[in-house]
């Protein structure tokens, strides 16, 4: 039996806005894996919320999908209309959302959010759900789940809203999970207590997961794979470990560079110099030349590398003419 649950073929989405254009994704192509869990990494604007939105068809409107193909399981869902669509989101597969807060409906009480998902999707009346209700959030971890279903969300922190987000997310105990910079804006503390759990869901219930962060902690401590991407391409994958130990694309260097560490000499953090580029046309040649230190005249004269398998590494990929190992 096949292991892989959803994959992404050569998507490229471009956004319209009221005068210019903003080419996010470009070529991208991934696989996930049944329980495992696959982190998109990069800046901020780099294309990885959009490749996460593409895997449940929740593009707005303003969205041009320039090609590619989505499957999950044996579905491409880029072709299934809403009533196909919503046997898949939130049943198949949910998205936990980067503002918890914003991700909930401030005038709807907590316990009528969650059980609004178990009614719509199976056969249980109102007074069962509100039931469950209190079970989901008494699992996530909530303290005095009875209150916190009579609450609204400006009432919760933004750690609980983000809990009570994880169990709308898994009330149905979907095949994957959509994680989109679950733990940005907690404090460290409750940033364990959100990648725990997300990482026991995996263990217990075999959901995948693909989580979306700018945070290589946060990758070391609960993914499988990796891919990174800078500039609406994919740029190096290959699992946690290899690619933490020895990363072969100069961005990925980079990142990696700039983390502050215990047990390093007191210095000033290395910063990555220059800023991402517009994306207001497709690339014509490596994006990252700007701010690349290994740059060659081959790479501004051909066309943006494309993944290429790493020599010696099963599993690993890299997009790039001149990478760290040929040092």
């Amino acid at each position: 039996m096949s292991q892989l649950l959803a994959s992404i073929r050569n998507l490229s989405v471009r956004y319209r806005t009221r005068d210019d254009v903003s080419y996010a994704v470009d070529q991208v192509s991934l696989d996930i894996q049944r329980g495992s869990v696959y982190a998109l990494v990069g800046e901020s604007g780099s294309g990885k919320t959009t490749v996460g939105m593409s895997l449940m068809n929740l593009l707005p409107d303003e969205a041009d999908i320039l090609g590619g193909e989505v499957w999950f399981g044996d579905k491409d869902v880029l072709t299934l209309n809403d009533n196909e669509l919503r046997e898949i989101r939130g049943r198949r597969a949910t998205m936990i959302f980067q503002d918890p807060v914003a991700g909930l409906n401030p005038v709807i009480e907590i316990g009528d959010q969650v059980a609004e998902v178990l009614t719509t999707h199976l056969d249980m009346d109102k007074r069962a759900g509100k039931i469950a209700a209190i079970e989901i959030l008494t699992q996530v971890g909530l303290p005095d789940p009875q209150r916190v279903a009579k609450s609204y969300p400006f009432q919760l922190s933004g750690g609980m809203c983000q809990r009570v987000m994880i169990g709308i997310a898994t009330a149905l105990r979907p095949e994957l999970i959509i994680a989109d910079e679950p733990t940005a804006s907690l404090d460290v503390t409750v940033q364990a207590q959100i990648l725990h759990q997300l990482d026991t869901l995996r263990r217990e219930q075999g959901t995948a997961i693909l989580l979306i962060t700018h945070d290589f902690g946060v990758v070391s401590q609960i993914a499988d794979e990796v891919g990174v991407m800078y500039a609406g391409h994919l740029v190096e994958t290959g699992s946690v470990r290899e690619v933490l130990a020895s990363p072969v694309h100069p961005y990925t260097h980079g990142l990696l560079a700039a983390l502050p560490r215990l047990d390093a000499a007191r210095q000033d953090l290395y910063a990555l110099p220059g800023n991402p580029p517009d994306m207001n046309e497709p690339s014509r040649h490596c994006a990252f030349i700007p701010r690349c230190r290994k740059a060659m005249q081959q790479c501004r004269d051909v066309g943006p590398p494309q993944l290429t398998s790493i020599p010696g590494q099963s599993g690993r990929s890299v997009a790039c003419y001149n990478p760290v190992w040929q040092e």
